[in-house]
């Protein structure tokens, strides 16, 4: 993915300085904005490459903070479990003063 942005940055640079050098040989305006807005664009899309690749790392460094946060509180159950043993591991212990009447 790298490699083509690259190679994409690189081909509009080359076309912007291309554009700008017959802007200044037939001394056109026109060629030379053409030129400008050509490497505008490629600097662009290397500013959001950029902003993107570190959205990416604090995406990921979150989702891993947030697994090594609440990883201990939850609970998979894959097999059947009878009531005894949850009654055991005190997963369904409930306090009887706070049942309503």
């Amino acid at each position: 993915m790298t490699f083509l942005i690259i190679a994409i940055v690189a081909g509009l640079v080359i076309w912007a300085l291309r554009l700008m050098d017959r802007a200044l040989v037939s001394q056109e305006f026109s060629l030379m904005l053409a030129g400008f807005l050509v490497a505008s664009s490629a600097a662009a899309i290397v500013g959001v490459y950029f902003l993107m690749g570190d959205y990416m790392m604090y995406m990921n460094q979150g989702e891993f903070t947030y697994q090594d946060q609440y990883s201990s509180e939850f609970i998979i159950l894959n097999e059947q479990v009878s009531s005894d043993q949850l009654l055991d591991s005190g997963l369904l212990t409930f306090d009887l003063a706070n049942l309503p009447e």
